[in-house]
């Protein structure tokens, strides 16, 4: 069972106050495979930005006493930047029928207590609330055979398709970011999509 936890919901510019400690929640989780990312403050800055300043916003947030442990967050697609749009032009889906998941982070003392149901549950409602009706989120593609990959490793991938999610392969996009001991790289990051209305 998670230790004691308040679940707290931000929209818009409500998401402002609460920035910096998504940010160092971001750069604390991401740290670990299968990102590896090596956080840059200056860069959290100006991507959690892009939540303050849409109306459609939501910040889910897991806060033990006064620290926020966990974070999930979500925008309409058409607030994001051009290089979370560019999976889906070409696609039969108009980007603003999108409502796009950020990112769920947790620390490791809080997970497999249902958190990370509740960051998904929000964030659906969100989108249900905007009359959104395709939810979709990206994720690092790594090779199962990566030698980086630690022992016992378990990737959500179960839990997304749990939760009606589908990979859609082709629907890549490109992020660089700085990679513990390899500096600035290129990766790709794949959509996962549900289509609330049956179509697709």
């Amino acid at each position: 069972m998670a230790p004691a936890h308040r679940i707290e919901i931000f929209h818009g510019n409500e998401v402002e106050p609460w920035l910096d400690a998504v940010a160092r929640l971001r750069i604390a989780v991401f740290r670990d495979w299968p990102y590896l990312y090596e956080g840059a403050p200056d860069y959290e800055k100006e991507y959690l930005a892009t939540y303050a300043k849409s109306p459609g916003s939501v910040f889910v947030l897991a806060i033990d006493g006064d620290e926020v442990v966990g974070a999930s967050t979500g925008l309409p697609l058409a607030d994001e930047t051009d290089a979370f749009k560019s999976p889906f032009i070409g696609q039969d889906i108009a980007i603003g029928d999108v409502f796009y998941f950020g990112e769920s982070v947790l620390l490791p003392g809080y997970r497999g207590g249902g958190i990370g149901h509740v960051f998904f549950d929000a964030r659906e409602a969100r989108a249900r609330e905007l009359g959104l009706g395709i939810t979709a989120f990206c994720a690092v593609d790594r090779g199962d055979d990566d030698p980086r990959r630690p022992a016992g490793y378990r990737s959500n991938k179960a839990f997304w398709i749990k939760r009606g999610y589908a990979r859609r392969p082709g629907m890549t996009m490109r992020l660089e970011w700085n990679e513990i001991g390899r500096g600035e790289i290129d990766h790709e990051l794949t959509f996962w999509l549900r289509d609330w209305s049956g179509r697709r």
